[in-house]
C-alpha cells in the first residue's frame, strides 16, 4: 500500500474519531479526502471499463478468427475465447486493486491456497474439466455427429467444459460427464462418408443355394444406393440348425445406411418368394406316445 493511500486512511480515521467533538471539521476533512481520491477512483473505473471491453472484444475476435477456418471446430473457438476473456478480466481486476495500493502478491498467494483447497475438494469435477480440455484439443467428434460414448448413443448436441450432451434417436437428452466420455471407447458413426452393412438371409436346405445367391445379388445390383466399388459380396457364411445362411455385404453412403437395410430386407424377401426359394423358420415337432 502506497504512502498516499496510508495518509488518506489515517486522515479518515482521525476524522471519524473527531466526529462527535467537532462534526463540521470532521465532515470537511472527509469531503477533502473524497475529492482527493476522485482521480484514483476515476482511473480505476476507467481501467475496469476498458478491461471488460477488451475482454468482450478479444473473445469475439477469437471466435471470428476460428470461424474462418473449416478445420477449427466451433467448440474449440469458443473454448479459447472463454479462456482469453477470463484472463483479461483477472488482469483488469488486479490492475484496479493495484491502483488503490493493494498488494496483489498477497491476493495471488491467497487465490493459490484457495485453489489448492478447492482442487482437493472437487477432484471429480476437475477431472471432468481436464477431460473437456482434452476433447477440445483432440476433437474426437463435433456437433451433430452420431456417436456411442460411455454406453450411450445419440447425436452430439453440446459439449461444455464439464459435460457432453447427446440427443438420442427417440429425442431423449443424455448428459454425460466429460470424464466418462474421455475415459471410455468412443465410436463415431459420422466420421466417414460411407458405411458397410451385412444382411443375413436364411434359405432352406432343400433350396438351390446358387439360385438363392443370384436372387440376392440381383436385388443389390438393382438398388442405386448400393455402391459398386467396393463390389458387393454375397456368400454362404453359416449352416444353421434349420437354414443355410447367406450374407450380403455391401457399402453405401452414410445417409442411406439405415433406410437401405430396411428396404433390402423387404426387397430380398419378396424376390426369394417370387423365385420359389424356401425361407424356413424354426419349427418344433411334438411326438406324443399313447400309453395304456
Amino acid at each position: 500500500m502506497d504512502n498516499t493511500t496510508e495518509t488518506a486512511q489515517s486522515a479518515l480515521a482521525n476524522a471519524a474519531a473527531n466526529m462527535s467533538a467537532d462534526p463540521q471539521s470532521a465532515m470537511e476533512t472527509i469531503s477533502g479526502i473524497i475529492w482527493a481520491q476522485l482521480p484514483t477512483v476515476a482511473a480505476a473505473a476507467a481501467i475496469l471499463a476498458i478491461g471488460f471491453w477488451f475482454a468482450g472484444r478479444g473473445a469475439a475476435w477469437v471466435r471470428k478468427a476460428a470461424a474462418k477456418y473449416d478445420s477449427i471446430d466451433p467448440l474449440l473457438g469458443n473454448f479459447f475465447a472463454s479462456i482469453l476473456r477470463y484472463i483479461i478480466i483477472i488482469v483488469t481486476v488486479l490492475a484496479v486493486l493495484g491502483k488503490f495500493g493493494v498488494e496483489t502478491t498477497s491476493f495471488l498467494a491467497i487465490f493459490g491456497a484457495a485453489g489448492l483447497a478447492i482442487g482437493l475438494a472437487l477432484q471429480g469435477t476437475l477431472s471432468n474439466l481436464a477431460a473437456g480440455v482434452m476433447m477440445m484439443i483432440f476433437r474426437p467428434f463435433k456437433i451433430g455427429d452420431f456417436v456411442e460414448v460411455a454406453g450411450m448413443t445419440g447425436s452430439v448436441t453440446r459439449v461444455t467444459m464439464f459435460i457432453t450432451e447427446l440427443t438420442t434417436p427417440d429425442n431423449v437428452q443424455r448428459l454425460i460427464p466429460n470424464g466418462d466420455v474421455w475415459g471410455s471407447a468412443i465410436a463415431n458413426f459420422a466420421a466417414h462418408d460411407t458405411r458397410r452393412f451385412d444382411l443375413v438371409f436364411g434359405i432352406g436346405y432343400g433350396a438351390n443355394i446358387n439360385h438363392g445367391m443370384e436372387v440376392i445379388s440381383a436385388c443389390l445390383a438393382a438398388d442405386d444406393r448400393v455402391m459398386k466399388d467396393p463390389e458387393p459380396m454375397v456368400a454362404v457364411t453359416n449352416l444353421g440348425g434349420s437354414s443355410v445362411d447367406i450374407t450380403a455385404r455391401a457399402w453405401c453412403a452414410r445417409s442411406d445406411f439405415f433406410a437401405l437395410q430396411c428396404d433390402l430386407r423387404k426387397t430380398v424377401k419378396e424376390a426369394l418368394d417370387a423365385a420359389n426359394v424356401d425361407i424356413p423358420f424354426p419349427t418344433t415337432t411334438v411326438i406324443m406316445e399313447k400309453t395304456l
